[in-house]
Order: structure tokens, then sequence, then C-alpha cells
């Protein structure tokens, strides 16, 4: 049978681009299809512009350390509306690389949805057909909401990035780690902010120790942290949410644009601005025709797939956060490139998803690869070796900050099998530290490399005593 194309990539993400422009640089013939802005998640509404607003966020706390060191500022003010103008610029030329990249490609670009007739055949919203050998489903992710009444009257994630002015106030529901980094940035901006988390603890699944370090982190920015707490309705100002047993108010339509009265599990009802729900992310999946054909979808609504990203219909692939794997930007694009070597470069190749470096963009950042002290001692003896100080930039300032540096080790092989750090740019330093975890490196690989100093960074590789053993 001919086909229109070898390959139908469904979703302009990262990961779709990515495999679209290797299988086309392969020679294969390939479509795309993105319902809404080419980037995705990641470009669009997520890492590019969240990683631009944490800079943003920012400068209140260097205008607050500058007199420490002799300056004298005059009072600063932030313009939302200045901000969100050069945000808006500069997602647009963004996305238009996105677009240059694909074109000179060769890639044909559908700006619609895209749906499975059959396993070789896709069908367009605007009505066009296209016949594959192979589809890609790249679809990502997409914020979900709570099943309480008044749910729809909040934000989700996606909103924040277009909000036409800040809130006064502002309700963060969940501990993760968007819940954690959009508290830290709307604090940063001016915003009082509230969170609630039904946890004990927030950034569930992360390192113990450092959790606890970001948690006193933004409680100290001004974050009022409730763990332990949920929300048990939602409702305009003037809401009355002690109904008659089994009765439910009026459902909302969409997000308010106003005050937001709010009835949590534990206190007094409050008023804020606005309410962010940050509590989870589920797979875009639904509707495109999948299990119809044949493709086996999980729980959460993944696509199940096999080590080479396979489904169980043999012309059908998944990538990225449609599937099971950590929802993660660098993991959509491996997997891309895995994908179009396997199917189009002829060498089957898997992705290894082991020992995964990620950062959480809190203030400051916390950047972890490997295993945490919890789960390492679990499956082995262990040595723990950290330490936890006031960083020179802040301490010269006379400000409490602590940040910290933790090496979890294996007292047989001694491998490193975990590094977290809670610090100002984490994230840059968790990136080379990864390398040595990926590697094998051992405490003692560590300990013969000479420190760089002054940097905090240098204790990593001066921590001789563990501090505990398990």
């Amino acid at each position: 049978m001919a086909f229109d194309v070898d390959l139908f990539v469904i979703g302009g993400g990262s990961g779709g681009v990515r495999a679209a422009r290797m299988a086309a640089a392969r020679g294969a013939r390939v479509a795309l299809a993105e319902q809404s802005r080419l980037g995705g998640t990641c470009v669009i509404r997520g890492c590019v512009p969240k990683k631009i607003m944490v800079f943003a966020s920012q400068f209140r706390e260097t205008l607050d350390l500058a007199p420490g060191y002799g300056w004298t500022l005059g009072d600063g003010a932030f313009s939302w509306e200045t901000f969100r103008a050069r945000l808006d610029a500069e997602l647009d030329r963004l996305e238009g690389v996105y677009r240059r990249l694909l074109e000179g490609s060769g890639v044909t670009i559908h700006p619609t949805r895209a749906v499975l007739e059959d396993p070789h055949t896709v069908r367009l919203e605007d009505g066009g057909r296209v016949s594959a050998a192979h589809v890609l489903v790249a679809t990502g992710g997409h914020p979900v909401r709570p099943d309480i009444p008044g749910a729809a009257l909040g934000l989700v994630s996606d909103d924040m990035f277009t909000l036409d002015r800040l809130p006064r106030s502002l309700l963060i529901v969940g501990g993760g780690y968007i819940a954690c980094e959009m508290a830290g940035i709307f604090a940063g901006l001016g915003v009082q902010v509230t969170q609630f988390y039904r946890g004990a603890q927030i950034l569930r699944g992360f390192d113990d120790e450092a959790r606890g370090l970001v948690a006193e982190a933004l409680q100290e920015r001004g974050v009022s942290l409730h763990v332990g707490t949920d929300l048990l309705c939602l409702g305009g100002p003037d809401a009355v949410f002690d109904l008659p047993a089994g009765e439910r108010p009026p459902e909302p339509e969409g997000p308010s644009d106003g005050p937001v009265k709010v009835k949590p599990t534990h206190g007094a009802e409050q008023v804020f601005d606005a309410v962010l729900f940050a509590t989870g992310r589920a797979p875009s999946t639904k509707g495109l025709g999948l299990e119809e054909i044949g493709v086996r979808l999980g729980r959460r609504g993944h696509v199940e797939v096999d080590r080479y990203s396979q489904t169980a219909v043999p012309s059908v692939y998944a990538i990225g956060d449609a599937t099971d794997r950590p929802a993660l930007t660098p993991v959509a694009i491996r997997d891309a490139m895995a994908f179009a070597e396997t199917v189009f470069g002829g060498k089957p190749t898997p992705v290894d998803h082991e020992a995964l470096a990620s950062a959480v963009f809190t203030q400051p950042e916390l950047g972890t690869v490997g295993l945490t002290e919890e789960e390492a001692r679990e499956r082995e003896p262990v040595e723990i070796y950290a330490t936890s100080f006031r960083p020179l930039r802040t301490a010269f300032a006379e400000r409490p900050d602590r940040v910290l540096m933790k090496l979890v080790v294996s007292r047989e092989t001694r491998r490193v099998l975990g590094v977290h750090i809670v610090a100002p740019d984490a994230g840059e330093m968790i990136q080379l530290a990864a390398i040595a975890v990926r590697m094998g490196a051992t405490k003692e690989d560590f300990d013969r490399t000479i420190a760089v100093h002054p940097t905090m960074a240098e204790e990593m590789v001066t921590l001789r005593e563990p501090v505990r053993r398990a």
C-alpha cells in the first residue's frame, strides 16, 4: 500500500517536533498536526515562560540584598503589563523558530486537531485525511482540576502566563513542583501567597531533607504554607457553603475574574483574589481514537508502550508525557531521538530513564539526581554526607538563607547513588553532577577532585565524614 507520508506526528511540542525533524533528516516524508501552538507545554505554557517568570521574581530579593552591600536604591516597582508584553513577544518568537525548523526540514504542518481512524489513517478536524506508514502520538499532558464544587472558578498553571493583572492575594492548592515554583514566583512579584497541601510535606518523592529546607525557604519568603490542608469547595465572594446534604451549588462556567471564597478542610472560610490548582497533570490522549484501534491506555490515560516507544498497534508509537515516562522535556526529546533512530535509522534504540537529573525552580532551587536517602536505605546500606550552611552572598547581607549539599553513598561499592542540592542555581550544578553519577563515580572520585573556591559547590568535594549511616 502506498501511503501519503512515512510518518504522521500528532502533537507539536518538544518531542513531536524533534521526532519529525529527525525522521525527515533520514529521508522520511513527514507531516505534523498541532491544534494549539507549536512548541507545546514547555515552550508556550511551561518551562520557558516559567523560568522567565522566576527571573522576574528574583529581582525583589536582589533589591532587598543591595543595601547590605552598600547600595542605596529607590523603591522598586514591578509592572505586570510591561512584563507580559515582553513575555508574549518572546513566546511568539520561539514559536516562529519551531515553525521555521519544521518547514526547513520539509515537514508539512497541519494547524488543526488530528485523530486516528485506523492504524494508518489520520483524520484532521478541518476535514482532511492523511495515510501514514507510522503514526507518533506526542500530545503531551494537561493540568487537571480536582472534582470539588466550584472547581471551575480556579485557575490552572496554563492560565498563570496570560493573567491580565496580578492578583493581590493568591491561594495555591498543591504541593508538587509546579505549586512550589508558582508560590515562589508570585511571592517574589509581591503577591500575598497562601499554599494548601493535603500531605504532610511538600514535594513528595524528593529527598526528605531537601524538601524540608525548601518548605522553610518558602515560608521565609512570605508564603503562608499549610500542610495537611485541602479544599472542600469554592464559590463567589458571597457564597454560602452550608447547603442541605446532597445538594451542590450551581457549577460555574469558568475561572473567576473576581474574588473567590474557599472552604478548607481545616480552619475558617477565606476569600482570595485568585485560586490556582496545581494538583496534577494527565496525559492528553482522550478522544484521539487510540483505544478504538487497539492501542492500550493505562489507568491515568497514558499510552502503554514498550522500550522502543511502540504500542500494541505496530504502526503507532508514543513518546513523552503521553506515556507513563517521567514528564520532563528532555525525556520527551530523548524519546523522540530514539524513536527516529529505531524506525527510520535502522538501529533499534531504547531509552535509559534511570538516574535522571531534574531541577525544581523554587527559590532556592532544588537539584536532584539518583536515589533519595529514603530510597537508597531500602535497597542497601548507605552513608550520608551532607552539609547545610549560609552562603556567602546572603550571609554577608545578614540574611538567614541556608543551602544544602548532600551525597548518598553505597557502603559496599562506594558509588555515589544520589546527589541533592538546595541552593541558588542548583539546576546548573546538578546537570554537571549528573555526569559523575551516570559514570558511576565513587565518593573517593569526588574526594580526589580539588575544590573551586569560594563557591557553594565546593562543598560537594570537601565532605569528609558521613553525618549518618543507614
